[in-house]
Order: structure tokens, then sequence, then C-alpha cells
């Protein structure tokens, strides 16, 4: 769009650092006065593209990948609920809370796209996992969201049955990954520059009033 900023983020559903992420962008864009100077695209990332259907617990995953101890975690998800709460977001993390699959999710936000709901559906499912303690990678509770925000269940169904849907989104997680997208949140503008981590709001202003400026 001639005259408005591109904005893509490379994110997954699960990942509590992509939600601070764009709700600091969201409230340097706020701020700023400038939503209708935005297009904002979310590409998709699988932190576990592995993880099979049942899902793993939480602090077991964590403790596995990463080596962090059970005090780490809490420690860092005590911290990650601080920040949540000031940006108006519930980061609730329970005894038994697991991490999923989300291939199917990305699908449907690629579905959404089409019709300017895409947002809305990231929203919808990262409140879900993270607010509402619910299985993002259950069919039922992604139909639930896509009701709740007025798309199609039926057509959204079919997609996550269609090969090349999925093959789709494979294809994307490749290419930004082919071009140095290795840790999300990262958050590209004008497909030039691009910002990984859950940069402070002051950080995408600076960027933002540039880019405007050019």
């Amino acid at each position: 769009m001639a005259g408005k900023i591109k904005i893509d983020i490379v994110s997954d559903v699960v990942c509590p650092w992509c939600t601070i992420g764009y709700k600091r962008l969201e409230t340097a864009i706020l701020e700023m006065g400038i939503a209708d100077k935005i297009e904002l695209e979310w590409q998709p990332f699988e932190l576990n593209p592995q993880m099979p259907s049942e899902g793993e617990n939480v602090e077991e995953h964590i403790a596995n990948k990463y080596g962090s101890s059970p005090e780490d975690i809490k420690r860092s998800q005590e911290h990650m609920a601080e920040v949540g709460a000031e940006l108006g977001f519930t980061f609730d993390y329970f005894d038994g809370m697991k991490i999923v699959n989300t291939r199917n999710a990305h699908i449907l936000l690629d579905f959404a796209k089409e019709s300017g709901k895409q947002t809305e559906l990231k929203m919808r499912l990262v409140t879900a996992f993270f607010s509402e303690r619910k299985d993002v990678s259950n069919r039922n509770v992604l139909l639930e969201e896509l009701n709740h925000i007025g798309l199609n269940a039926e057509k959204a169904l079919a997609r996550l049955e269609n090969d090349d849907a999925r093959y789709e989104v494979q294809t994307k997680e490749a290419y930004w990954q082919s071009v140095g997208v290795s840790s999300v949140p990262t958050i590209i503008f004008n497909n030039k520059n691009a910002l990984t981590g859950a940069q402070p709001v002051s950080v995408y202003k600076q960027v933002l009033s540039e880019l405007l400026d050019q």
C-alpha cells in the first residue's frame, strides 16, 4: 500500500515474548496516532514444529530445551506476567499447562488474513492460550475462536484439510528462515529493517518516526 509502513511480524501463537512485543508495538502505534499508516501482517514461525498432538508440559519442555531450572522458569513466568499486566494482557501460567502444536493455528491465521481479520484472530488465539487455559491445537477451540470473531467455521475446517494450505505455511516459514529469522518475535519494517525480541515502546516509536520521515 502506497504511503503506508509495511510491518511483518514473524511469531508463534505460543510465544509469550511475541505477544509482549506486539502489544508494545501496538502501544507505540496508538500513542503516535498512526494506525491508518500501518499495514500489518503476521508471518508463521513454529517454535516446535514436531510437537505431538498431546503437547508437552510447559515446565518440562523449557527445562529440556533450554536447561532452565524450576526456579528460573518460575521467575521468568512471574516476570512475563508483570510485563503483560503493564500492557493490559494476562499471562496465566498454571500447573499442568502444556506447549502445543501450532500448525493449524497458522493455517487459520492465513485464512483470517483474507477477511482482514488476521490480527483479531491472532489476539484471540494468544488470549485463549495464555489467559484462558485453552488448547489452541484443539480443533473445537480453534473453531470457537473463529466463530468469536465472525469467520466462517465451515470454510476454515476445509482449509485445515487442504494440503496446499499446509504447504503454504511451511513455505512461508522456510522463506523467513532463509532470510535469517531464527528467533521470535522478529518484526520487519518495509521489508528492510528488522528488530528481534520484544523491544521497548520507545524503540518502536523511534523506528516508526524514522520511516515516516523518509
